[in-house]
């Protein structure tokens, strides 16, 4: 990667932990929060025959984290692009 500047760098790598920060904070808030603190309220829900709160601990976080895997490789490639560092 060469950016143009230390000021894209600098830009470049504030955006990138921003973005970071807020994908681990939604999957802090679906494994933790809706795995463990919300599961009792979530419980009186079914998907697929088990209770939401079982749900969410064994695979909705997991589905989760794969979703925040793409949302985050789409946004870093239109960061990439709007920095000028991405890969032709």
């Amino acid at each position: 990667m060469a950016f143009k500047n230390e000021s894209d760098a600098k830009a470049y790598w504030k955006e990138n932990v921003n973005l970071m920060f807020k994908l681990l904070t939604v999957w802090f808030a679906v494994s933790f929060g809706c795995g463990i603190i919300l599961v009792d309220v979530l419980n009186q829900f079914h998907i697929g025959g088990y209770k939401l709160g079982f749900w969410f601990a064994q695979q909705g976080s997991i589905y989760c984290f794969v979703v925040l895997i793409f949302v985050y490789s789409r946004k870093m490639g239109q960061l990439d692009r709007k920095y000028g560092v991405h890969e032709e």
